[in-house]
């Protein structure tokens, strides 16, 4: 027998809706659930337009802002941003770019990225985003896939990487280099064209209109062009913004802003920067991801809300266990953690007491304000995407004092398709879907997803969804009684050993990766008797375990066999064991000398596990891990 239940409440005056999921249950199961949309596309116009609707709306607004050469930063508010957009989109267009032309981007995060996206959208193109990471060859097939007419890179290294490669891209007509002023330039380009120019071309987008081809990080074969519509980013960042009311409308002393230092080249980042220009959310930009220079930029920029990837709070919490060690105050900063995570696993329902409310005081100022501090001092909301982060982590921070929003999406479906709901935290899932946004679990487990958020298919292929049909993820979950999504693993990546048993190795992979010294983790044992574990070393987590160790002077080669190393490990082994059953259990592992990387062909860019290649290229370990001898 089906059933549907649980209808969308009305919005209350200046609050968000009061979002339920209507579920299909099956045979006691719930099999589907949707969530109606809190806003409609729009029936006109493209994301071209926000700048200019901004700064007729509300002027002067700060809605970016931009670091000075001394470290501080200065607001640009909305007519400031408006009047830049169109200065460069007219020199675009001077340039002999015209409409539907691809305009490939390749640089970090930064103001400028920003600039041209909307400069690109305010000349009729289509943005394609390339990692800065990325290799000569991937990024030759990127702008050859997509047919970019123009590239703006962002310094003369990656300029040189694609000048070697123009033979090879003859319609590839401009190669622009953002450290060496192409802004300017383009002002100066399109001084002469009238103003009109741009809005005629902005007048022409639709909704329906391609914004972007994003490319998929491939973990096999050649990356794909996923086609984002304008309207799939509406859909995507308006029902976004309403949901997370707190988030992206926070009132009082401290107006909403955030600092992304994730990649925009990934939907993810992308989404949530369209997002705060939609909603009028002040976005600052951080180039640098290493520890020092992302903990400066943060204690300047101070933002109230943080777009992360699980790593980047793994390293956090590691960074701040490390720092307490080397004070003597391990022990207490354990005990801190505990109570942080009880009292966070509390707001799934139940108050905490009175006991464990005095606890947590305690240990606010010693141990939670100093993790925020580290985040800025402001941040009340983190927006967590790209893999799980697991409920250890997430119950921690909770009780830290941050509010976690956990999301689930691809770049198929321009972002985030469930998220956590504001007040009603699940620990462990990845909430319910967007506003607008359908669930379903297939018969074999797959995860599959609907609604406007989801793109139109794949450039230069045949492959497309059917308007009102089904997304096919990839990936396995389930649904639970409240409507709650939660991700057990992929479904390509399911093992089976020879016993016959199905392993999702996702769970213990995310528990590992939460440990101070384990970089990376990939779960092995297809068609093998028993589950075994490739583990890499944490590098700055690998540091202070051979300071407080005192073996500092120890070569890697010797120190992956290290009997107190391996301890530590195993340990942490033992612990991701009690998730699972023991024919799912890690029997054995081994460290490897050297971590996964992009540059090695282990990680795609967005830091997902190339199973293929890691099993060909660590092959010899692997069979050592079942007893085959090493090969002399």
């Amino acid at each position: 027998m089906a059933a549907e239940s649980s209808p969308l409440k009305a919005a209350q005056p200046g609050k968000p809706a009061a979002v339920e999921p209507v579920k299909t249950v099956i045979d006691g199961r719930v099999r589907e659930v949707r969530v109606p949309a809190l806003a409609a596309v729009p029936g006109r116009g493209s994301l071209g337009d926000i700048p200019f609707d901004n700064a007729r709306e509300a002027p002067a607004e700060a809605v970016l802002a931009r670091k000075e050469r001394d470290g501080s930063w200065r607001d640009v508010t909305a007519a400031e941003f408006a009047a830049e957009v169109l200065a460069v989109a007219k020199g675009l267009i001077a340039e002999g770019l015209r409409e539907g032309d691809r305009l490939a981007i390749m640089a970090r995060t930064t103001y400028e990225w920003t600039l041209l996206d909307f400069a690109g959208w305010a000349a009729g193109l289509v943005t394609v985003p390339i990692y800065p990471t990325s290799s000569v060859i991937q990024a030759r097939w990127i702008i050859h896939d997509s047919g970019a007419v123009a590239c703006a890179v962002e310094d003369t290294a990656q300029a040189r990487l694609i000048s070697a490669e123009r033979v090879n891209l003859p319609w590839l007509a401009h190669l622009w280099e953002i450290d060496t002023g192409v802004v300017a330039r383009l002002v100066k380009a399109g001084e002469h064209l009238p103003d009109a120019l741009v809005h005629q071309r902005l007048a022409a987008r639709t909704p329906d209109s391609v914004a972007t081809l994003i490319y998929t990080s491939g973990t096999t074969g050649q990356p794909k062009g996923c086609v984002i519509t304008h309207a799939n980013f509406f859909a995507e960042v308006d029902n976004a913004v309403e949901l997370l009311h707190p988030v992206f409308k926070s009132a009082g002393k401290d107006p909403a802003s955030t600092l992304l230092f994730l990649p925009l080249s990934h939907v993810f980042g992308r989404m949530v920067a369209v997002g705060c220009l939609r909603a009028r959310v002040k976005l600052g930009h951080a180039p640098s991801i290493r520890t020092e220079d992302l903990l400066a930029d943060l204690a300047g920029f101070r933002p109230t809300f943080l777009l992360a990837v699980p790593y980047v709070l793994e390293k956090v919490y590691n960074t701040a266990r490390a720092t307490a060690e080397k004070m003597g105050r391990a022990s207490s900063f354990d005990r801190a953690a505990r109570i942080a995570r009880r009292y966070g696993e509390l707001v799934e329902g139940k108050a905490p007491g009175l006991g464990l409310r005095a606890a947590r005081a305690l240990y606010d100022p010693l141990v939670y304000r100093r993790i925020r501090a580290a985040l800025g001092g402001r941040v009340r909301y983190i927006l967590s995407g790209g893999s799980p982060l697991g409920r250890r982590l997430a119950a921690f921070y909770t009780g830290a004092g941050i509010e976690v929003f956990e999301g689930y999406g691809l770049t198929e479906t321009t972002g985030a398709s469930t998220v956590t709901p504001p007040q009603r935290p699940r620990l462990g899932t990845v909430g319910w879907p967007l506003p607008g946004t359908a669930v379903r679990i297939a018969e074999d487990g797959e995860v599959l997803l609907g609604g406007r958020h989801v793109f139109a298919g794949y450039w230069n292929t045949a492959q497309a969804v059917p308007p009102g049909g089904w997304l096919a993820t990839g990936d396995i979950g389930e649904l639970d009684a409240d409507g709650y999504l939660t991700i057990t693993g992929r479904k390509k990546d399911l093992i089976i050993t020879s016993g016959g048993k199905n392993v999702a190795p996702a769970p213990l992979e995310d528990w590992l990766r939460a440990h101070p010294l384990v970089g990376q983790c990939m779960v092995v044992g297809d068609n093998r008797p028993y589950i075994t574990a490739l583990i890499t070393l944490e590098p700055d987590g690998l540091l202070h375990w051979r300071q407080m160790h005192k073996k500092t002077g120890v070569p890697m080669r010797e120190l992956v066999r290290d009997e107190a190393l391996r301890a530590d490990l195993q340990r942490a082994v033992d612990e991701a064991n009690r998730l699972v059953s023991r024919a799912e259990s890690i029997r054995s592992f081994t460290v490897l000398p050297g971590d996964f990387t992009e540059a090695r062909g282990h990680l795609t860019p967005s830091l997902k596990l190339k199973r293929g290649a890691i099993l060909r290229d660590c092959a010899q370990q692997i069979e050592e891990l079942y007893g085959a001898p090493r090969e002399p």
